[in-house]
């Protein structure tokens, strides 16, 4: 009987994961809070559709019933989907439902941990916090939602609600939502089409993003310009070598025009220029740093009719009648404030941690990206992998990357480099991210070059890469699941 392995969460990362190391003789025990798996697609927003095309968002042995035809299946199929996946690989068993885990401990002093010299260590991992932490944003004194006299949620909360409660919720209130990217949309289209240009849903946000209509600019699929091998030759990557870093030089005129076309697509498509929403960096910045999002169908459409009201606001807090916006005298008068403002996933992972050296350790410098090696692993702190907190374009793919990638290094197919080697490979990604990635560059993110971060994976596996028939099909075709359906 293989060791035990402790997997926190039962969503999309830890069914992958307890599938892969049962693969190789392992036994997993995963702990969920809920009560069944999916992870957020048990509890999101009614309307929520996958923002991922379909033959994106699939895992490589286990197609989409043919059943499912949508591009974009919503949350309802999506969750069963996740549930049809672990009843097809008996994975059920191997979770403990209704299960928090509050804290991960080592079975070794601080001194010892810090003499460690390798990932394998001799401690014991006893588990990791699996609750997620919304992001509240900090308000001065008096300024903050206890003076509001509304009520003050976090789109967690809304989601957490089923459709007729939430309907009841925003009914016949003024509502403001606060964030633009894909719950901040979802929760602003279900409020207007309850409340319409009666009681119009105000959106907050600080920065303008490219979110887009569809995944086909000008008619174009989005993946032959950003998902294929010839698209990452226009950009320098973490430890290429001379000539890569020559030719991503030459060609990196290509890339400014790629980028430049899909802004020009998703600008005919929607009306950004009349509404003051053009962001001010290019498309290039915003898939690298993960922060796109896809528009809701007819969402314009309520902001041209009034039931959707955007208003940009880079600083806000909150007085007795509502929300007052920095440079506006009067405040702007609602009932419900909704914070769609995402999660705080850095202080998440600091928390799972008793030791005070691993919290330290986990979150490293505050102005750079989380310290993991191949997005994964941190050289210091043994027998512990974190899946899910890099991002791609279609994170289940980018998850089973990194389960296959594991599976193998706890079966011993491969060893890492030592500690000082990987601290050099996650400084490299740490420049890319800083280099292309703007303001942004904190969130951890390969969805540019999702394609080069496979092969390092694919190499210390010891599979061939290329995964291709051909020369041209190996530069031009988009690279997906399928394609890594077998060493």
């Amino acid at each position: 009987m293989g060791k035990d392995v402790a997997i926190i969460g039962a969503g999309t990362s830890g069914l992958l994961a307890c599938k892969y190391v049962l693969s190789k003789g392992f036994q997993p025990i995963v702990f969920e809070s809920r009560s069944g798996v999916g992870g957020l697609w048990t509890k999101t927003i009614e309307t929520t559709k996958l923002q991922t095309p379909k033959p994106f968002y699939q895992f490589s042995d286990f197609p989409w019933d043919s059943s499912v035809e949508e591009m974009f299946p919503d949350q309802h199929q999506v969750l069963d989907y996740m549930e049809s996946y672990a009843r097809h690989f008996d994975l059920v068993k191997h979770i403990k439902f209704n299960t928090v885990v509050r804290s991960l401990e080592y079975d070794a002093s601080d001194q010892d941990m810090q003499h460690w010299a390798l990932w394998g260590g001799d401690g014991e991992a006893c588990g990791s916090r699996g609750n997620d932490l919304p992001n509240i944003p900090d308000f001065p004194s008096k300024k903050g939602p206890d003076v509001f006299h509304g009520q003050v949620i976090h789109s967690k909360d809304y989601a957490a609600m089923d459709f007729k409660a939430a309907t009841e919720f925003v009914k016949a209130k003024q509502v403001t939502v606060v964030g633009f990217q894909k719950s901040a949309l979802d929760i602003a289209m279900e409020v207007s089409t309850v409340n319409g240009v009666e009681n119009p849903c105000t959106v907050l946000y600080r920065t303008e993003h490219w979110n887009i209509p569809d995944f086909t600019p000008w008619g174009f699929p989005l993946a032959n310009l950003y998902l294929n091998r010839f698209s990452e030759l226009l950009v320098h990557k973490p430890g290429e070598g001379f000539l890569l870093g020559l030719l991503a030089t030459l060609l990196s005129p290509m890339k400014l025009a790629f980028s430049k076309f899909v802004e020009s697509g998703i600008k005919h498509k929607l009306p950004l220029e009349k509404h003051g929403m053009v962001p001010k960096h290019s498309f290039h910045q915003g898939i690298n740093a993960c922060s796109l999002a896809s528009v809701p169908e007819k969402f314009y459409d309520r902001v041209e009719e009034g039931s959707i009201i955007l208003k940009k606001a880079p600083t806000f807090s909150f007085c007795k009648e509502g929300i007052l916006i920095e440079s506006e005298i009067n405040p702007r008068k609602t009932d419900v404030v909704i914070l769609a403002t995402g999660y705080k996933g850095d202080q998440k992972l600091k928390d799972i941690f008793t030791s005070p050296t691993f919290q330290d350790y986990i979150v490293g410098d505050p102005s750079a990206t989380l310290p993991l090696y191949r997005e994964c692993i941190h050289p210091k702190i043994p027998q512990l992998a974190v899946i899910g907190y890099s991002e791609g374009l279609s994170n289940l793919f980018t998850s089973e990357m990194r389960c296959r990638w594991l599976s193998e290094l706890l079966e011993g197919s491969f060893k890492l480099p030592n500690i000082k080697e990987m601290e050099e490979d996650v400084g490299k990604w740490n420049e890319y991210m800083k280099r292309y990635s703007g303001q942004y560059y904190r969130r951890s993110c390969v969805a540019a070059i999702q394609i080069w971060y496979n092969d390092q994976l694919c190499k210390d596996m010891g599979w061939n890469p290329k995964r291709k028939k051909g020369i041209f099909a190996e530069l031009f075709e988009p690279y997906g699941p399928m394609d890594y359906v077998s060493p």
